[in-house]
């Protein structure tokens, strides 16, 4: 087998839902990094907040304490003492000439980022009033905000590698079952057309799939078959004719004949000539009818009066073999008249060669739901069930012996099943005790009406 190229590896299914696990995960990683980054940033501001108003009520007590201007010196003293070790805080007290009462050392670098209030004491020094401005260095917490954030991002990152790489391996070992399928159909061809998929080692989503795959085989085992029988079936309805053409023909160069004699072959040559005909005829008929040939319309006011004339048709034959034709029923009916009667004159043909003697055929007609049945019954032999389903198939005969092969080749009830198909409708069959019915459902689109027996 050759190597799957480019395009087919970028379509591969266990790669595209190993991407997608990728993205899936990155994204919710990602999410749920940002959430943590902006609940760790907020967290840190509140903090920030809660720190400075703590400092802001220490100044306001011990501005609290200053009574006098002597007293300056000592406030001084005390906010030197308490603000000893923050470095990160700046306190600034000044008067309304900008005059400055007190400033601690505090770094003034432009760039540093920092979170400040500013307000007016509650108290004067020196009969005048008080601003006080308390400014936090925040470096220090922007400087682990932003490795948190580079930390979740990497480990976003190398989360999402970690998952997508486990997830190719889970997806390739989910999918093995898959490989294995496939390599079961590359074991199948013509001559192993009775094998089918094991499933028995398949996971149950597969399950259907190995269904439906086995009776497409089943399917296709089938017309295969028929294919087979039909081309087999062919030959040999074609090689009686053509041996008894060609035998006829080297007699008459062989030996001189009379001018009857002459005759005699010629004529006994054109009936198998029309016998191949109407075989040939039949076959393209049903190739037809195969490629989705559909029927044309024509109301049909009485299918009792239609039928009377097939039946008026095969009445000498009916005479022949000693039965009785009748007609049960009546109903409306858009549908192709001829093919219809063609239909119906198989289904009597064929009931009058296995109807026995003495026996009444009967052409019914019901209607059901939405659907109009004809059917024709005879009492006969019963047809076993493993017959009943291949009845409609070519050729086909449940007599193996080919007996009446000279006087029919086996197509009627391909045809009728071909033009019940026509009509999308249906054929059917049955046969139990002695009474076997055949005839096809059409589609319903007139109205039924219900009528006596009409014997013929």
């Amino acid at each position: 087998m050759s190597e799957p190229n480019a395009a087919e590896m970028t379509s591969s299914l266990g790669l595209r839902l190993s991407w997608w696990l990728a993205v899936q995960s990155l994204v919710g990683l990602l999410i749920v990094s940002t959430i943590v980054y902006v609940v760790s940033s907020s967290s840190q501001d509140k903090r920030q907040v809660e720190s400075l108003q703590q400092k802001q009520a220490i100044v306001n007590h011990l501005l609290g304490e200053v009574d006098a201007a002597n007293d300056l010196a000592v406030l001084r003293h005390k906010l030197d003492d308490f603000f000893l070790g923050h470095a990160d805080l700046r306190v600034r007290l000044q008067g309304p000439a900008n005059e400055v009462f007190y400033e601690n050392s505090f770094p003034t670098a432009s760039s540093r980022p920092t979170r400040s209030i500013a307000y007016e004491a509650p108290v004067r020094i020196n009969n005048v009033p008080v601003r006080v401005l308390l400014e936090l260095d925040t470096t220090d917490d922007r400087i682990a905000l932003t490795q948190l954030a580079w930390t979740l991002g990497v480990s976003a990152l190398l989360g999402s590698a970690l998952i997508s790489a486990g997830g190719f391996v889970l997806v390739r070992a989910g999918l093995s079952p898959v490989r294995g399928l496939v390599r079961q159909t590359e074991l199948l061809g013509a001559s192993t057309m009775g094998q089918r998929l094991d499933g028995s080692q398949q996971p149950r989503e597969l399950q259907p799939l190995v269904h439906r795959f086995n009776g497409l085989l089943d399917r296709l085992q089938g017309a295969y078959d028929q294919l087979e029988g039909f081309n087999a079936n062919v030959a040999h309805e074609l090689c009686t004719p053509l041996a008894t053409l060609i035998t006829s023909t080297e007699v008459v160069l062989r030996r001189p004949h009379a001018a009857d004699a002459h005759r005699d072959v010629l004529e006994s040559n054109l009936e198998e000539l029309q016998r191949l005909t109407g075989i040939v005829n039949d076959m393209l008929f049903l190739s037809r009818a195969d490629r989705g040939a559909k029927a044309r319309s024509e109301q049909i006011e009485s299918l009792a009066s239609l039928s009377a004339e097939v039946v008026d048709y095969h009445s000498a034959a009916a005479e022949e073999a000693g039965v009785c034709f009748s007609i049960a029923g009546d109903a409306r009916l858009r549908c192709d008249p001829g093919l219809v009667r063609r239909a119906l004159s198989n289904l009597l043909a064929n009931a009058t060669r296995y109807a026995e003697r003495g026996s009444d055929i009967v052409v019914e007609i019901s209607s059901s739901f939405d659907r109009i049945e004809l059917g024709v019954s005879n009492r006969g032999q019963t047809i076993p069930s493993e017959h009943q389903s291949r009845l409609f198939d070519r050729f086909y005969r449940a007599d193996p012996s080919r007996s009446d092969a000279v006087q029919h080749h086996g197509l009627g009830l391909a045809i009728v099943a071909a033009i019940a198909r026509m009509h999308d409708g249906k054929a059917f069959v049955t046969s139990q005790q002695g009474v076997t019915r055949v005839g096809l459902r059409l589609p319903e689109r007139g109205e039924s009406t219900v009528a006596g027996s009409e014997a013929h």
